[in-house]
C-alpha cells in the first residue's frame, strides 16, 4: 500500500502532531541506517525514464549492472512535490511535507546516477509496481540488489492516481523547459465505494506494466525511443541488453494486485512475485487466468484473513504457487522508509518490525532470486536459496501466520492501518 500507517498520528490535532514531529525528527538519527548496497558481484547504475511525456506515457526508475563509475549515487526523492504527495496521503497538514522533505530531502540511494550500462551481456527484466500512496523511487534497496545479481529493474511510476504524486508534460515546449504538470493522490470520495476504484486501477496498473515491458523491448530491438527527460543516460545502449525469454512481474501491496492482473493479460511475464499484496482491487474473475507461476512473499503484522483467502484462490490444480510469511516483519519493511528512519521514528511508524530490516529485506531478495532462477531457467547460483522459497529458515514461515477460519482474528481497512489482534 503505502508509507507510513499509524491512527496514532491521524488522530493528533495539526499543531500537535507537528510539534510531536519536530521532537520526533530530532532523534530520528537515532539508530538510522543507509539504503544497503547491493549483494551481487554487478556495480548498479541508475537512471529515469520517461518514453512520452504525456500523462498516458510511460515514466520509470531503471535499476541496471554498471560499467564500474564514479558517478555521483543517484537522489533518493528528488522533488519537493513528492513530500507534499506523502502528506496528502497522510491525511496531515502540508507544513508535513515541508518536514518530510527537510529530513529526507538530501537523501541518496547507493546506485551510480546515469552510470553507462555494463554492454556485452542480455539480462532477465522484471517490472517491478509500487504501492499505493507509494512512487517509482522509494524501493530501490530492493532494485539496486536485483540489479547487482544481474537483472534490469524498471520501477513504473503509476498515473492511475495511486501514487502520492507523479508528473508529466503538457507538450512538446514544457518537456524542452522542464514545466512539470503534477498528479496527487486521488482519495476517495465521500460515500465512494472503494472496491470500483481501485479494480479500475489496478486494470490501469496492470497495462502500465505491460507498455513498460512494450517500450523496453523496442529499446532492445533499436527502435528509436525517445527519453523525455534531459538526462545523460543514453537509451541506444539499451539494444541488445534484454534476454526476452526472462520477464517476470514483482510488486507490493498495491503493486502485489498489480502482479496478478498483469499476469492475466499478459503472457510474455513468465512468472511474478507479490510481495505483501492487498488483494481488494483483484476481481474474482482474475483468479483462474494465471498460468504463470507465482510467490507470495508476506509479513507477518499486515497480512488478515479475507486477504489471504484471496490469495488462496490464485492456487488452482498444475498451477506453480509458493507462500512464505516473514516473521517479526511489517508492511513498510520492504520500502526503502525501513532503511531511511531511526529506530524511534521506525517504530512510531511501523516502518520497522521486530526482525532488523537488513535481514528482513535479505531474506525477501534471496527468496525471490530462488524463485526468478527456477522459473526463468536461470544459469546462477541462486539455487543456493531455494530452502526460502519453502519457508525454511528461524525467521520464515511456510505459508501463512493468519487462521482463516476466524475472521475475526484480524481487522483491516483499506488504509492499511494495523487493528488489534481480537484473541
Amino acid at each position: 500500500m503505502g508509507i507510513f500507517w499509524t491512527r496514532w498520528i491521524l488522530a493528533k490535532r495539526p499543531m500537535a502532531w507537528i510539534n510531536k514531529i519536530q521532537a520526533l525528527m530530532a532523534a530520528a538519527s537515532i539508530g538510522q541506517t543507509e539504503i544497503p548496497r547491493g549483494n551481487g558481484s554487478y556495480s548498479v547504475g541508475c537512471t529515469d525514464l520517461m518514453f512520452d511525456y504525456t500523462n498516458k506515457g510511460t515514466f520509470l526508475r531503471l535499476y541496471y549492472p554498471s560499467q564500474d563509475d564514479d558517478r555521483l549515487d543517484t537522489p533518493w526523492i528528488p522533488n519537493k512535490e513528492y513530500f507534499l504527495g506523502l502528506s496528502k496521503f497522510l491525511g496531515t497538514h502540508w507544513l508535513m511535507g515541508k518536514i518530510l522533505s527537510l529530513f529526507f530531502g538530501s537523501m541518496t540511494t547507493p546506485a551510480a546516477w546515469n552510470a553507462p550500462l555494463r554492454t556485452g551481456e542480455k539480462y532477465p527484466l522484471i517490472i517491478f509496481s509500487h504501492g499505493l500512496g507509494a512512487f517509482r523511487t522509494i524501493y530501490s534497496a530492493i532494485g539496486i540488489d536485483l540489479a547487482s545479481h544481474g537483472f534490469i529493474v524498471a520501477t513504473v511510476e503509476h498515473r492511475d492516481g495511486s501514487a502520492s504524486a507523479t508528473y508529466y508534460f503538457k507538450d512538446q515546449t514544457a518537456a524542452e523547459i522542464g514545466n512539470r504538470t503534477w498528479l496527487y493522490l486521488r482519495t476517495l470520495k465521500r460515500r465512494e465505494e472503494e472496491f470500483p476504484l481501485r479494480n479500475e486501477q489496478v486494470r490501469q496498473r496492470a497495462k502500465e506494466c505491460s507498455q513498460a515491458l512494450s517500450l523496453i523491448l523496442d529499446t532492445d530491438d533499436g527502435r528509436p525511443v525517445k527519453n523525455a527527460l534531459d538526462l545523460e543516460f543514453d537509451v541506444e545502449q539499451m539494444q541488445d541488453s534484454i534476454d526476452r525469454d526472462k520477464i517476470a512481474v514483482i510488486g507490493h501491496s498495491f503493486g502485489g494486485a498489480t502482479v496478478i492482473q498483469t499476469l492475466s493479460e499478459d503472457q510474455r511475464f513468465r512468472c511474478g512475485i507479490a510481495l505483501d499484496a492487498w488483494m481488494l482491487p483483484v476481481g474474482d474473475e482474475v483468479y483462474s487466468r494465471i498460468p504463470q507461476p507465482l510467490f507470495f512473499i508476506n509479513s507477518e503484522r499486515f497480512q488478515y484473513p479475507s486477504n489471504i483467502i484471496k490469495m488462496k484462490k490464485c492456487y488452482l490444480p498444475d498451477r506453480e504457487r509458493k507462500m512464505i510469511t516473514i516473521k517479526g516483519s511489517v508492511h513498510q519493511n520492504f520500502v526503502d522508509f525501513t532503511f531511511a528512519t531511526g529506530k524511534i521514528i521506525g517504530y512510531i511508524f511501523t516502518l520497522k518490525g521486530e526482525i532488523d530490516s537488513n535481514v528482513a529485506m535479505g531474506l525477501s531478495n534471496k527468496a525471490s532470486l530462488a524463485f526468478l532462477q527456477k522459473h526463468l531457467g536461470l544459469q546462477k547460483d541462486f539455487d543456493q536459496w531455494d530452502s526460502l522459497i519453502e519457508g525454511e529458515d528461524d525467521n520464515l514461515i511456510p505459508g501463512t501466520n493468519i487462521d482463516t477460519t476466524n475472521h475475526r482474528a484480524t481487522l483491516q481497512n483499506a488504509t492499511g492501518i494495523e487493528k488489534p489482534n481480537m484473541d
